[in-house]
């Protein structure tokens, strides 16, 4: 079987990168952009960092900002609507997730008018063309939305979120640029954070995980998991924000082309129906979705596979041989061995078993509360998201709803 990986056309990163904008689209022959982005960002000068750039180069561009934070069928038509009217022949989407879904299915459907009542766009939809050239800039570390070929828009009318996923869709350019996202408050950078670190993790465990997106994942955790933190408490710290703008990034080239797991599974429906934020629902799944899944013997046959089953637990656990998995737990031994067994890795190091109970109670006290992030009551319900190893039915997501409430 063949592994497919979808990416964007050009990328741009670091300090200053919004200013190749013109000049990439001037080079493609590019003329008026449809600008999207959310009220907030207009009203606060976030977006006009980008539309002075467009001034001074002579080009042209109409905004559009009628986006909510979790984006609406009507927000997508009014959109079509408005781009159709404008004239523009490329979109820039500056902002969220919730921008760039906009912007992903404005473009899909003026390029495949077919699917202009949005529904039929739900899962994996048959649509022919390449949507309208897309130039991606997140304002925030997390959603990793300006890599992937998944958009998410709300159906109102049925209660529910839509999940699309389209290789027509992927941003032509996305440019990650963490001056953009400076602005981002404490609790904005936490959520979308907690988002960049599920999509990491649940990512690398996914069934169709295979070694060039386990190479992405593994660098994504240990960057936000360092990170994350400091850009919490010191938002002006410059190399944390671009540490996370990178690592979110890192992390949406591989999860992107080869899923997630049981926590998007249900933060989905958790922000449809109550309307909280993606990454706050993911931080208060994530641990029942620990306990759950932490298993000795998961099904997807993790790295290593000479070993007699699995390690998914004890690789997420911290450290795997000289291999640290991320900074925010301690070492662990690998839980394949036996307590007191003795075994080696892949590279000949010497490995002796620990504890199933040894392990899961070091990941569970990992450092990061949602109380000092969120304001919410709950000590400790922020650790390393344990990933979707197993198959779930619609009896073990009731299961776990419940105990998340």
């Amino acid at each position: 079987m063949a592994n497919r990986f979808v990416l964007n056309e050009t990328s741009y990163h670091g300090s200053g990168a919004i200013a190749a904008i013109p000049d990439e689209a001037k080079g493609r022959g590019l003329n008026k952009a449809f600008v999207c982005s959310d009220p907030d960002l207009i009203k606060f000068g976030v977006t006009d960092k980008v539309l002075t750039l467009l001034k001074d180069a002579g080009m042209e561009y109409e905004v559009y900002s009628d986006i909510k934070p979790n984006p609406t069928i009507e927000n997508v038509q009014n959109g079509v609507n408005a781009i159709k009217a404008s004239g523009a022949d490329y979109l820039i989407a500056i902002g969220g997730g919730s921008s760039m879904d906009t912007a992903k299915a404005i473009g899909i459907i003026i390029t495949n008018p077919e699917f202009a009542d949005v529904r039929s766009l739900e899962g994996v939809a048959p649509t022919k063309n390449k949507c309208v050239p897309i130039i991606a800039v997140p304002t925030t570390a997390g959603t990793a939305a300006e890599v992937t070929i998944n958009y998410v828009i709300t159906d109102v009318e049925n209660n529910r979120k839509m999940v699309c996923v389209d290789v027509h869709d992927i941003h032509v350019i996305a440019v990650v640029d963490p001056d953009m996202m400076n602005t981002m408050p404490k609790g904005l950078t936490a959520a979308t954070g907690m988002d960049a670190l599920t999509h990491a993790i649940e990512g690398y465990i996914t069934k169709g995980a295979w070694e060039l997106s386990d190479m992405f994942e593994i660098k994504a955790i240990e960057m936000i998991a360092e990170y994350l933190p400091i850009a919490v408490e010191e938002p002006t710290n410059a190399k944390a924000r671009e540490a996370m703008a990178l690592g979110q990034y890192v992390a949406g080239m591989a999860f992107s082309n080869v899923g997630l797991g049981a926590v998007h599974g249900m933060a989905h429906p958790m922000g449809a129906i109550f309307d909280i934020p993606h990454g706050v629902a993911n931080a208060l799944l994530i641990s029942q979705v620990i306990r759950y899944n932490a298993t000795d013997k998961p099904t997807k046959q993790c790295a290593f596979p000479q070993y007699r089953f699995p390690n998914a637990k004890a690789m997420y656990a911290g450290k795997y041989g000289n291999h640290e998995i991320s900074t925010h737990t301690v070492a662990h031994k690998p839980s394949h061995l036996d307590p007191g067994e003795v075994g080696s890795d892949s590279k000949g190091n010497k490995l002796e078993g620990a504890s199933t109970e040894d392990e899961i109670a070091d990941i569970q006290n990992c450092p990061i509360q949602v109380r000092e992030w969120f304001g919410l009551e709950d000590d400790e319900v922020i650790g390393l998201a344990w990933p979707n190893g197993n198959g779930h039915s619609r009896s073990d997501y009731a299961q776990l709803e419940e105990a998340m409430i």
